[in-house]
Formats: structure tokens, C-alpha cells, sequence
């Protein structure tokens, strides 16, 4: 099955590109070749960017506090167990605590590292990394790979709570739904929410199936519209019925 989730907030859109971009960092930094560790550093200013949100960590925390508490209801419940229970209570209250001991904005750090700031601009620039651009950063290229992956994994440290917090939101938030089996009629699907409240869907469809979802949705309907590729890969509506699993998730 081909998973493809789509976020109804800003909040959680946030979330899932973090999401993507600490796996591809952490990724390219576990390789040992230049243009992975290039790739890993991009990756970082990625990150920086979008994580720049004053208020995320505050968000993260707030969510962390709410998920505690809910979990804290479920004590002496003999349907749960107190093992599973205790350590999804200590996880969150270490990626709040954790989270709560950065300083400052989010990845100012990196913000005061003029060698890596003037990387970040000349980045924006097609080819402008290049050597004659940049010879320092060449020179870092040509170090060991151990030495590099002990930077990256120095300037990514500090931001790692981040990660922890908003995966256990995200963790939680996809265990919420429970999917339905789906049928979009000539490769269409319309749905009246009628209040129905969602933060983020969860589409499943069959690897098999050669079908592509386009979504959009507001807080009165949910329209689905498959297209299928060409042999150019581009997109022409599906006339084809396609199943699918579909999953309302919320907190």
C-alpha cells in the first residue's frame, strides 16, 4: 500500500515537512560521501527555515502537556497496560523537558555561525557552493567523513528535541483514525464533512493500482480526484472506480 497523508491545519503541515526533513538529514549524514554530507547541511538549512515559527516549540509543548494528561486518565484502567502506559509517560515528559531547555529562538546557533551562514546564501544561488565560491567549504568537503559527520551531528544535536516532540504528536495523531474502506466512482470521491473535525486525512491505495489522489478539502466537503499517469507520467483524470482506504485523524 501507498500511504498518502494530507494536513487539514498549518500546524500540522508544519509538522510533517520537519518530519521529512530531519529523516532526509539524518539520512545523508549516516553516509560517508561528500555529496551526502553536502545534501545533509542543505537539509539543515531546511530545517532552519522552517522551524524558524516563534511559537512551534511552545505548540509542541502545549500538545505534549494535553497527550499527557489524557494518558494520565487512563491510570489503574485493567484494559491498559501500566508498562505501555509509564513509558509513553516518560517519553513525553522527556521530550518536554528537553524541549522546554533550549534557549532562545530555534537554531540561533546556526543563525551566529558566519561559516555556515555564508554557505546558507551562496546555497541560494544555483551552483553558487561551488570551490572557487566557497574554498573553505571545499577544504571541509575533503575532510574525513568522520570528522564531517561529527559537525553535522554537533550542529544538529541542539534541534533534535524538536524531532522527538513533534513525532510523538505525529505518532499519536496517525494512531487516532481508525480507516474505512472507500470507493471514488470514475476516479472521484466527495465527501460532506457536516462538522466532522479532522487535522489530517490518511489515504491508502493499493501499489498495484496505478492511481494518483489529488486532494482538497475545507471544513465543509472532502473532494478526492484520481488521476492515473501517461507514459510521461503526467497526470489525466481516472475514469476507472478505485478503492481505497481513507482515515480521519485527531487529537
Amino acid at each position: 500500500m501507498i500511504t498518502y497523508e494530507y494536513p487539514l491545519s498549518e500546524r500540522i503541515r508544519t509538522l510533517l515537512r520537519l518530519e521529512y526533513l530531519f529523516d532526509k538529514a539524518l539520512h545523508f549524514v549516516a553516509g560517508d560521501g561528500e555529496e551526502e554530507h553536502h545534501v545533509a547541511l542543505l537539509t539543515l538549512f531546511e530545517i532552519l527555515e522552517v522551524a524558524g515559527r516563534a511559537d512551534l516549540k511552545f505548540d509542541l509543548v502545549q500538545e505534549l502537556e494535553r497527550q499527557r494528561q489524557t494518558l494520565l486518565s487512563f491510570r489503574n484502567n485493567p484494559e491498559i497496560s501500566e508498562d505501555a502506559l509509564s513509558g509513553a509517560l516518560y517519553e513525553i515528559e522527556l521530550a518536554s523537558t528537553q524541549m522546554l531547555a533550549m534557549q532562545g529562538k530555534i537554531g540561533q546557533y546556526l543563525r551566529e555561525n558566519d561559516w555556515l551562514m555564508a554557505i546558507k546564501n551562496r546555497a541560494a544561488i544555483p551552483g553558487g557552493v561551488c570551490e572557487f565560491d566557497l574554498p573553505a567549504y571545499h577544504y571541509w568537503l575533503h575532510r574525513d567523513p568522520e570528522q564531517r559527520r561529527t559537525d553535522l551531528n554537533s550542529w544538529l544535536a541542539p534541534i533534535l528535541p524538536i524531532r522527538a516532540g513533534l513525532s510523538i504528536v505525529l505518532r499519536l495523531l496517525r494512531a487516532s483514525g481508525r480507516p474505512e474502506a472507500q470507493l471514488a466512482t470514475h476516479g472521484a470521491y466527495q465527501l460532506m464533512l457536516a462538522g466532522r473535525t479532522a487535522q489530517m486525512l490518511r489515504l491508502r491505495v493499493r501499489r498495484s493500482d496505478p492511481f494518483i489522489p489529488e486532494i482538497s478539502a475545507n471544513k465543509y466537503a472532502l473532494n478526492i480526484r484520481f488521476t492515473t499517469p501517461d507514459g510521461d507520467l503526467r497526470p489525466r483524470q481516472a475514469d476507472a472506480d478505485v478503492t481505497f482506504e481513507l482515515t480521519f485523524c485527531n487529537l
